[in-house]
């Protein structure tokens, strides 16, 4: 830290990151995650606001910013799911066939077609308000559980995949974010969806967050991603996201999903608000 208060680290802007965004960022990161990692959500959907409004991450750079964040984020909570035998199978290599090329495919529009902040805060109303009243939806009436064990088709699953990767990649958030709550709403066990989600994400932002970095060496504009507020707020969601995935057995899942689905829909009702103003 330097003498005027100055983090040694440095902005998508150029500009160095103060103390308190980089205190505000890895708080934020970490109290996200302890409530979002239980039910297969890494948190960056909601640390996203946080990024925009209160740090000052520039549109498009918050996006690869949210995709750093779930990579340096991501092994907190997967080691201990993996501790618990819980981590891989079928449903994690059809997440991860799905939301690969599809956060790749989400990237390219969100910097050559959607690269206005005005837009990019419709686009995030328009995504959470549904997710948030599916969640809520599914938590107060949950559906009938599938009578077979397979659940959703494998076609189904990786098709539903590719569309969630498309808009985890405009979004940045990876996808598995979307497809945790989704599937979970289709009646398969959280216990099951929640680490394939998360590894879904982990791996596909890392694809995304490449893709940024790419695009950034040809592309004018605030394009590559806010390295150290990304790596700030990756550090707590680290210990967010072990100590979330920890304490999954012990949290009332119907409370949480709850809390989740009121969120997202005061978050979008906020930005529907901004965008339109």
């Amino acid at each position: 830290m330097s003498s005027s208060g100055r983090l040694e680290g440095w902005s998508a802007a150029g500009e160095p990151v103060s103390w308190w965004q980089g205190l505000i960022g890895c708080t934020a990161g970490l109290l996200i995650a302890v409530v979002t990692t239980p039910v297969g959500v890494s948190g960056a959907v909601f640390l996203l606001p946080v990024q925009f409004s209160v740090l000052n991450v520039p549109s498009p750079a918050v996006t690869p910013t949210n995709l750093l964040y779930n990579v340096v984020a991501g092994p907190g909570a997967l080691l201990r799911y993996r501790r618990r035998g819980h981590l891989g199978g079928p449903l994690t290599r059809l997440l991860v066939l799905g939301t690969l090329p599809g956060v790749v495919i989400g990237a390219l529009i969100r910097v050559f077609i959607l690269p206005d902040p005005q837009v990019f805060r419709l686009l995030v109303a328009c995504l959470l308000l549904p997710l948030g009243l599916w969640l809520c939806m599914r938590t107060l009436r949950p559906p009938r559980r599938h009578d077979t064990p397979e659940g959703p088709s494998p076609r189904a699953i990786t098709t539903l995949a590719v569309a969630v990767g498309i808009v985890g990649g405009i979004y940045g958030i990876g996808g598995g974010s979307l497809l945790g709550p989704i599937l979970a709403g289709r009646g398969l066990p959280v216990a099951t969806v929640a680490p394939a989600a998360l590894a879904s994400t982990f791996l596909t932002s890392i694809a995304g967050a490449l893709t940024y970095t790419v695009l950034a060496l040809t592309t004018p504009g605030d394009i590559s991603p806010d390295w150290a507020l990304g790596l700030l707020c990756g550090l707590g969601g680290l210990i967010g996201g072990y100590i979330g995935a920890h304490l999954q057995p012990r949290l009332p899942e119907t409370a949480l999903r709850l809390l989740l689905g009121t969120l997202a829909i005061a978050l979008a009702c906020l930005y529907a608000a901004q965008g339109l103003n």
